[in-house]
């Protein structure tokens, strides 16, 4: 064969193999996910009646929350006690407190013999503020919906995920293990500030924030209450400092600094702004202390509820301007409710009041030295809870289930002392399985938890003034549930249901895996029927 022949075929031989193999394509890009930023909104201390009883003062956030999302109006924490750490470890784990470890906002370490808080890390620094031990979800054992966000396949964009917050338990227990950061106030430097765990120095444009030092604006600012005489309200102290920072943080200007922050956040993380899904989430302290000093039945609470729809309004406009709430999903909830102050029921001739701890536990100490010797029966409480010792109990040859008989015994006798659960009954299961019951059991983690569960009757507290909340009863536990955004059928949904349902929910709506420790159910009630021209929508 001639070569101009051969060269020929060779030459169409290569063009047949070149046509047979798929064309060079670019590197895949990610896909665009239809929801771009889950923000859970927290409000500390928020009780449901609340979204009722108010509701003629909300015309912003609340209002664009109750009027296009899904009300679920029989929600409760479904946990003891109601408390600030396991509330929000609830909201985006879906885990009990007897599976978080998260059982209180503290507890007595029996391994380092102290009370220890949820979230204190002596093994990380403070970063951006106070010199001194940081905070971490060292003691959270299980995972959040950040977690698993930020595990997500490969090749796709990697998530974001932030918690911000007032308290370092709120803003920490939201985020998880693998969030990009977590922040909260220094009321000692009014700085919002992180941990080592996260990061060895402050996101530059959180350094910025706090360089402008917004909390110093405050100084002398009259709060005014909403719907009051003119004039009338409280003022902030003249000067910065560790006295006006506390007041702040007592007054709707901490949920005020809360919202500059988060915006901020929004801006320079360009969270749910990428093709990726982030996840943010604001817990708003301030309604919370707030409800300690002055109870829910005070102008101060109704006042605080209405300036945080307005704070919610802004936080929502945003994310509209930012993102579209077209690919948000909003999360509305809270991390428990409160009891009305004893003082006010009593004057309207209800039950309640309050217990000092020496008249609480007084009468176990007393009982068990009586029927086993003098000693230090006692090494330490969290809430309603004893410790007992169990290095007294070995030395003088006792059997532990006994003596926390005995120590249950001295409780029950106690007035206004309501229930009485030892140790070896919650381990045994033989609680009764009504809904206080339920809660205790769920809550139990036996490397944590005390030796017994002492529930004091409804409106009884051990609080010396104001008010506080940590029981099972519907005041402390009913609280909002509100989700918004698409495919979510707008409505009232009258279901008793959980917090614990949150995290399956949202992780169901996104398409990532279940936290670790998740234990609730999709709320499928609300979701859109994925068949043209059906929903669910009541």
């Amino acid at each position: 064969m001639p070569n101009r022949a051969v060269r020929l075929l060779l030459l169409f031989s290569l063009t047949l193999l070149a046509l047979a193999r798929p064309p060079l394509t670019a590197s895949p890009q990610p896909a665009d996910p239809p929801i771009r930023l889950v923000l859970l909104i927290a409000v500390d201390q928020l009780r449901y009646d609340y979204l009722v009883r108010f509701r003629s003062g909300f015309q912003h956030g609340f209002d664009r929350l109750l009027t296009r999302g899904a009300v679920f109006t029989n929600a409760f924490h479904d946990h003891y006690p109601t408390v600030t750490a396991v509330g929000h470890a609830t909201m985006l784990t879906g885990a009990t407190p007897a599976v978080s470890g998260i059982i209180g906002n503290d507890w007595f370490d029996r391994t380092l013999g102290k009370n220890v808080t949820s979230v204190a890390d002596p093994a990380t620094q403070t970063v951006g503020g106070t010199p001194g031990a940081g905070a971490s979800p060292h003691r959270l054992l299980v995972s959040t919906l950040g977690d698993e966000l930020k595990g997500a396949p490969f090749g796709a964009a990697p998530s974001r995920v932030f918690g911000l917050s007032l308290k370092d338990r709120s803003a920490i227990l939201m985020a998880g293990h693998r969030a990009d950061g977590a922040y909260w106030f220094d009321s000692r430097t009014g700085a919002l500030v992180t941990s080592t765990f996260y990061r060895a120095e402050p996101h530059a444009w959180a350094a910025a924030f706090n360089a402008r030092r917004p909390a110093d604006a405050f100084a002398g600012r009259l709060w005014p209450f909403a719907g009051g005489p003119e004039g009338t309200g409280r003022v902030m102290p003249a000067a910065p400092g560790a006295q006006l920072y506390g007041a702040i943080a007592g007054s709707p200007y901490g949920n005020d600094l809360l919202l500059a922050f988060a915006e901020t956040a929004l801006e320079h993380e360009a969270l749910g702004q990428r093709t990726a899904t982030d996840l943010l989430s604001v817990s708003f302290s301030s309604n919370d202390s707030v409800g300690h000093s002055w109870g829910p039945d005070s102008p101060e609470v109704r006042d605080i509820s209405i300036q945080t729809d307005r704070a919610i309004g802004r936080l929502l406009d945003k994310v509209d301007a930012l993102v579209g709430l077209g690919r948000t999903v909003v999360v509305l909830t809270a991390d428990h409710g409160v009891a009305p102050v004893p003082e006010e029921l009593a004057a309207h001739r209800m039950p309640g009041g309050r217990m000092t701890r020496d008249e609480l536990f007084g009468p176990i100490e007393s009982a068990l030295a009586g029927r086993f010797g003098a000693g230090q029966w006692i090494l330490g409480t969290a809430g309603s809870s004893p410790y007992l010792n169990y290095a007294l109990i070995a030395e003088k040859g006792l059997d532990a289930a006994d003596v926390r008989r005995v120590a249950a015994a001295a409780a029950s006798a106690v007035p206004h002392v309501a229930r009485v659960y030892t140790r070896d009954q919650i381990l045994q299961g033989a609680v009764p399985t009504d809904t206080i019951g339920r809660r205790v059991l769920r809550s139990y983690r036996p490397d944590r938890s005390g030796d017994l569960e002492i529930i004091l009757d409804p409106y009884w507290m051990r609080s010396a003034n104001g008010t506080t909340h940590g029981t099972p009863y519907v005041y402390d536990a009913h609280v909002p549930i509100v989700f918004m955004g698409p495919g979510i059928a707008p409505g009232r949904y009258h279901a008793t249901t959980a917090v614990n349902d949150i995290a399956p929910t949202l992780a169901a709506i996104v398409g990532t895996g279940l936290p670790s420790g998740s234990d609730g159910r999709v709320l499928t009630e609300m979701l859109a029927d994925p068949r043209p021209g059906r929903s669910t929508s009541p």
